[in-house]
């Protein structure tokens, strides 16, 4: 799974970086990357690259804390938010974040990559992907 996020000169990297750890239970540091905006202005592109058990801790957060109305929402249009290569993107909105809340967002989002292992998936990937989601909630 990787959680990432763009943190404009305006934002409070450590306010962000702490929102997402805290409320995903990550425990390691980011990875960041300094990188120019636009108009010159610094942009903090922060990543965390999960693995293993602290991958599974996150999705299960991330799953319970959606709420059947966005759970019932992502799973209406799971087609849309998977790739040719069986990625599960997510979107989430950051200021809600850093106020506690997870809600579904497609502006100035944490966005969310879950890529299970290839034998993990048996069968239709929307299905393996629905049943993970609502198996975690």
């Amino acid at each position: 799974m990787e959680v990432s996020c763009f943190i404009h000169a305006t934002e409070d990297e450590g306010k962000v970086a702490g929102a997402i750890a805290s409320e995903l239970k990550i425990s390691g540091e980011p990875h960041r990357e300094r990188l120019d905006g636009h108009f010159g202005n610094e942009v903090i592109h922060l990543r965390y690259h999960l693995t293993g058990e602290e991958a599974w801790i996150a999705f299960s957060v991330i799953a319970d804390r959606l709420g059947r109305d966005n759970l019932h929402a992502l799973l209406q249009g799971l087609d849309s938010a998977i790739d040719e290569h069986s990625a599960l993107f997510l979107r989430f909105s950051k200021q809600d974040l850093v106020m506690g809340r997870l809600a579904l967002s497609a502006s100035d989002p944490i966005r969310v990559r879950v890529k299970p292992r290839q034998f993990m998936i048996r069968g239709d990937v929307t299905r393996f992907y629905g049943q993970l989601l609502e198996r975690s909630s």
